[in-house]
């Protein structure tokens, strides 16, 4: 039976995540800042760790806690719309340590047991903002933008020791906590330059069409995991499909 870890599971993808694999037989765990077990299904086969991905102290003691482990899926993380003109850099900062340096620095935990193993996979979650650009998320696209080319090196170096690196890319998702994690982070949206802006990026959210559910990212993970053939990028959700194709 193998072992998948995964970052960020309090909500939204990283909670679907850890009960798709749960429910396919798979040792899981799942790991968060405050946990709760309540929220995941009891079974004998998972575990929920403490992790903070911008502590090391905390990345160490996690991944030493979970001990071997066949698979490391990076899906903490979380977003602000502002216009950068106007978005503190501390915001900036936070955004890069959490959904960049975090993911590198759990990436970078795990990797010498993979490559002692010579076995491993590494899939990090992303966002579909990489391939269409919007305005008022310059800052977290960066920040999942350059989460996009690490992998595409990482696995170029992980290759020889028979370690696949993967990303996943969602869309729009009503089922996360996006707009709640970042809203005091949300800085500058009344600012009469880009009352505009503000007023089209809202409206966008608010219009029917295609979406990303939650399900959709824990099967795109699933390829990502089980299939080696697999392309590198892996779009999860109908609206990010569309994208991908397009652009």
């Amino acid at each position: 039976m193998k072992t998948i870890l995964i970052t960020g599971c309090s909500s939204g993808f990283g909670l679907e995540i850890a009960k798709y694999f749960l429910e396919r037989d798979w040792k899981v765990v799942a790991t968060m800042r405050t946990p709760r077990e309540d929220i995941l299904p009891r079974s004998e086969h998972l575990r929920v760790l403490t992790l903070d991905v911008t502590d090391p102290e905390s990345i160490r003691q996690a991944v030493e806690a979970a001990g071997p482990i066949d698979v490391l899926v990076n899906n903490a993380g979380f977003g602000a719309a502002s216009p950068f003109e106007v978005i503190p850099m501390a915001t900036v900062r936070e955004l890069f340590e959490t959904n960049t340096f975090g993911t590198m620095a759990v990436t970078q935990a795990v990797l010498p047991q993979f490559r002692q193993r010579k076995a491993g996979v590494v899939v990090n979650v992303t966002s579909s903002v990489t391939l269409k650009s919007i305005p008022l998320l310059a800052s977290y696209t960066a920040s999942k933008a350059a989460v996009n080319a690490f992998t595409e090196v990482l696995a170029l170096e992980l290759e020889q020791f028979g370690v696949r690196a993967r990303l996943v890319l969602p869309g729009r998702s009503p089922e996360t906590r996006f707009a709640d994690n970042g809203h005091s982070r949300m800085q500058g949206l009344d600012h009469e330059a880009y009352a505009d802006l503000v007023k089209s990026l809202f409206a966008s959210f608010a219009e029917p069409g295609p979406i990303t559910h939650a399900q959709d990212v824990a099967e795109a993970v699933w390829r990502a995991v089980n299939d080696p053939s697999s392309p590198m990028r892996i779009p999860a959700g109908a609206d990010a499909v569309s994208w991908a194709a397009s652009s």
